[in-house]
């Protein structure tokens, strides 16, 4: 029996493919088009993660779809409004049917000769596997490994008593009311979570190697508030939009051009929200510049405020090794705990972990180069989604899946089977896809493409930018082969753009 064909194919329901769907929908309508989602449910990563606190990092007037507005003065939510946000969209957009859950993508192989991809499946919930075909194969899996989270090799970890959960394996019936708690690790989790549980935990220590910069925003956008009351959403969503963009924009230049100036404002912030006399150079001063990781968010101060009504202490030290009771560290101090939480990081991984063939021959993605941060070189018909890194993930997602369905609609107009980047430019020298120094994107950076340091094999991390380079668009790039399918037995024709 035939494998069942669609045009697009769609591998994950997150945010990333429920707005990919919503595009491919409504800007190229022609197209047949299935979302294949390993999980049960659609939400991705907003519903995985359940850990006391879970929130974004971005606000929600850049973390919405520009198609899907977010309204209200509320800027950072929780996960739950988020994951509501993102299954009302699949449901106004009217995707759900679109969509096929417990489908775990295995691989896929690309046939020249065909013109399509062939993508072997794995349904989740029996174990059985089959295979579909699709003209074009769209990756929105993000980049964790969800069934694998990052945690160091602690000595003496089997000795201790009490539990030990890490916050992406969170579940409802963990009981810390009352409990002492510590949490390990420095990053937003880390930040997010221990706020969040010292309102029930008897204490709350953060265990950390080393410290990170966190900045305090509001958690209700003032400006949004003042404008939705004078306003209708339609025009108010927009201008709120818009300034938020900028002003992450800016903070992030100004940390790259003036990173001191950048440390001195932080440290000023620090200083208006933490204790007379508290060490701030021991706890809160990195040793590397503003932006070379990510900073952590910090809603309405939420996490200096427990840390000044003494619910919450910072430790910052090595552990030596585990103890029955709890942590003993380098400095001889030792840590008593119920209940330790390894907010220590995410394990990375590709498109899922579905392995990718061209014609028969495997392809090594450290070995590839990215084109406008979204196709592969030599690799037809393939796209991926990936957010920014200085900004919400959704602006670079959803730019990204409005460039496909140019792409789509450019082919189609012109009778191209198959579009694939070819690398000719030996000024696209291949550095490291993510230039930020955080552990666990050093950690699994050799696993992931390669980016150029020109253009059009680098995205810069410049949203303004990039919509202008969107919305001029010509697919002319002398980079791009576009093909024609043939009937079997002859030639293959190449064709410029």
């Amino acid at each position: 029996m035939a494998a069942e064909h669609v045009d697009v194919l769609i591998v994950g329901a997150g945010i990333s493919g429920v707005g990919a769907a919503c595009r491919i929908q409504h800007e190229c309508p022609g197209r047949t088009f299935a979302v294949l989602e390993s999980r049960g449910t659609i939400g991705g990563t907003w519903d995985l993660f359940r850990f006391p606190g879970i929130r974004s990092d971005s606000d929600m007037y850049t973390l919405s779809y520009p198609f899907q507005p977010w309204s209200g003065a509320q800027a950072i939510v929780d996960g739950a409004s988020i994951l509501e946000y993102i299954r009302k969209t699949a449901r106004d957009h009217r995707i759900e049917d679109n969509i096929r859950f417990d489908h775990r993508v295995l691989g896929a192989a690309w046939s020249t000769a065909d013109a399509r991809w062939t993508v072997d499946v794995e349904r989740t919930d029996t174990n059985e596997t089959f295979q579909l075909t699709c003209n074009f194969l769209y990756s929105c899996t993000g980049y964790y490994r969800y069934e694998r989270a990052y945690t160091p090799e602690f000595e003496g970890i089997e000795r201790f008593g009490g539990e030990i959960v890490h916050p992406q394996f969170w579940t409802d019936d963990i009981d810390y009311a009352g409990k002492r708690v510590v949490v390990i690790g420095s990053g937003a989790t880390a930040v997010t979570i221990v706020p969040a549980m010292a309102e029930k935990a008897a204490h709350v220590t953060q265990l950390q190697r080393s410290p990170s910069y966190l900045i305090s925003v509001p958690a209700m956008d003032p400006i949004a508030g003042f404008l939705c009351k004078l306003l209708p959403d339609r025009y108010a969503y927009p201008i709120v939009r818009w300034k938020n963009v900028l002003v992450a924009l800016a903070i992030f230049r100004l940390s790259r051009r003036r990173p001191n100036t950048m440390k001195a404002l932080l440290r000023k912030g620090l200083e208006r929200r933490l204790p007379p006399g508290f060490d701030i150079d021991k706890h809160f001063k990195p040793s590397y510049d503003p932006w070379d990781q990510r900073m952590c968010i910090v809603p309405d101060g939420d996490f200096f405020d427990a840390v000044t009504a003494g619910k919450v202490s910072i430790v910052t030290d090595h552990i030596r090794s585990f103890t029955e009771n709890g942590i003993a560290l380098e400095s001889g101090e030792k840590l008593e705990a119920d209940l330790i939480v390894t907010a220590t990081g995410l394990d990375l991984i590709p498109f899922g972990g579905m392995l990718l063939e061209v014609d028969g021959d495997e392809v090594k993605l450290g070995d590839t180069i990215a084109y406008e941060g979204m196709q592969l070189s030599g690799v037809p018909n393939f796209a991926f989604a990936f957010g920014y890194t200085n900004q919400s993930w959704t602006l670079g997602a959803d730019l990204t899946s409005a460039q496909l369905c140019k792409l789509l609609n450019h082919m189609d107009r012109n009778g191209y089977s198959h579009c694939t980047p070819r690398v000719d430019d030996p000024a696209a020298t291949a550095v490291p896809f993510a230039d930020l120094s955080s552990g666990y994107v050093l950690r699994a950076v050799d696993k992931f493409p390669k980016q150029g340091k020109i253009t059009p094999w680098r995205r810069e991390q410049n949203y303004p930018r990039n919509l202008r380079e969107l919305q001029r668009l010509t697919f002319d790039d002398p980079a791009l082969e576009f093909s024609r399918a043939v009937p079997a037995g002859e030639a293959q024709t190449e064709v410029a753009a």
